[in-house]
């Protein structure tokens, strides 16, 4: 990896840019237990003889009490949601066991995709579906199946937009794909985040890592703006950065994999930007020092983000198979393919604006 040709998505990229579960054990079946009928004794009374009476059917209250008929679980069985707890607490156990004992398997980039399934995406996914309430358009558009590029707008401070993507994609595509975001350099460098984010399937935006998840039929995820675009001031919000020179498309161009377009709405909003500590920046390696009306002046309370209201939307995907194999080399045409992408994420943050009711609601 040290040796990878980065793709030169922006001019930042100097300093950086930034469930494998088993069958569920089936539920044994109930008994039924069968309702007892009482016997009466009959005596023989020296009367005359009587007609006997017409037969009649068993009124409604006549009939045997079963567990079935009564809707009450019979003793010992289980109810509704019987047997579920046991089944949670038993995929708990064997999963750490499987970590404890390390029988369990990543791919040659760190991706855990055990890990991720069951623990990773579980956390994020409260914050996904009750914090920021994301919305998902278009994730039709998505293949199925095979290598595809989804290109994305960045912003926000901090790139949870690039998290929220992959729960987006993971939990609503009807295939439960996996997205592999391409990352910045400084997210490998950073303890905890970089064993956080390889579990989780990011790897270094270079040209060689890219090409090999697309060649390989993984969905890859991009955004090109870096950290012009999550570090740029909240009054240029929603208004895209350059996307670099195009390296993404020379990357799908070689592979024959359809571009993407994803257009995301709301993250500009978290952590507004009103200023840039350059200096402090420059002390820490930080690409810039963000200053938010929260930020640093609330200490940690500071670092919460804003509950605002998210929308995600995939656009109609850009065909790359079309062209000849030497196309990947002609920077005209990665700059047409580029403005086009461009401009279509950009005309859609549009539309979603107009659409928007409010940032929160």
């Amino acid at each position: 990896m040290a040796d990878a040709k980065v793709i030169p998505f922006d001019d930042d990229r100097s300093r950086g840019s930034g469930g494998n579960g088993g069958n569920a054990a089936q539920r044994p079946p109930r008994r039924r237990g069968g309702g007892s009928r009482r016997k009466g004794t009959a005596e023989s009374v020296p009367v005359r003889e009587v007609q006997p009476l017409p037969v009649r059917g068993p009124a409604p209250d006549d009939a045997p009490v079963t567990s079935e008929s009564s809707g009450a679980p019979e003793p010992g069985s289980q109810g509704p949601d019987g047997g579920g707890l046991e089944r949670r607490i038993a995929g708990g156990l064997a999963f750490l066991r499987r970590r404890l004992t390390g029988d369990y398997e990543v791919d040659d980039f760190g991706y855990d995709a055990e890990l991720t399934d069951q623990v990773l995406m579980s956390m994020l996914r409260p914050v996904y579906e009750k914090y920021f309430r994301v919305e998902v358009k278009g994730v039709e558009n998505i293949p199925a199946e095979g290598g595809a590029l989804i290109v994305a707008n960045h912003s926000g401070t901090l790139p949870l937009d690039g998290l929220m993507m992959q729960v987006a994609v993971h939990d609503h595509h009807p295939a439960g794909r996996h997205l592999r975001l391409l990352a910045a350099d400084l997210v490998f460098v950073l303890p905890v985040v970089n064993e956080l984010a390889r579990k989780l399937g990011h790897t270094l935006a270079c040209a060689e890592d890219a090409e090999r998840l697309l060649g390989q039929g993984e969905l890859v995820g991009v955004m090109p703006e870096g950290f012009k675009g999550i570090g740029k001031p909240f009054g240029e919000r929603y208004k895209l950065q350059r996307f670099g020179r195009g390296g993404f498309v020379s990357t799908a161009l070689r592979q024959g994999a359809p571009i993407i377009p994803c257009s995301i709405v709301g993250a500009e909003e978290i952590y507004p930007m009103i200023g840039n500590a350059k200096t402090l920046a420059r002390l820490l390696g930080f690409p810039y020092f963000p200053l938010t009306p929260t930020f640093p002046w609330l200490g940690p309370l500071g670092a919460v983000p804003l509950p605002t209201k998210w929308t995600i939307q995939f656009g109609e995907p850009i065909p790359t198979d079309g062209y000849p194999a030497e196309a990947a080399e002609d920077p005209i045409l990665m700059f047409n393919l580029t403005d086009q992408v461009r401009e279509q994420i950009q005309h859609t943050l549009y539309k979603l604006l107009v659409q928007r009711r409010s940032v929160f609601f």
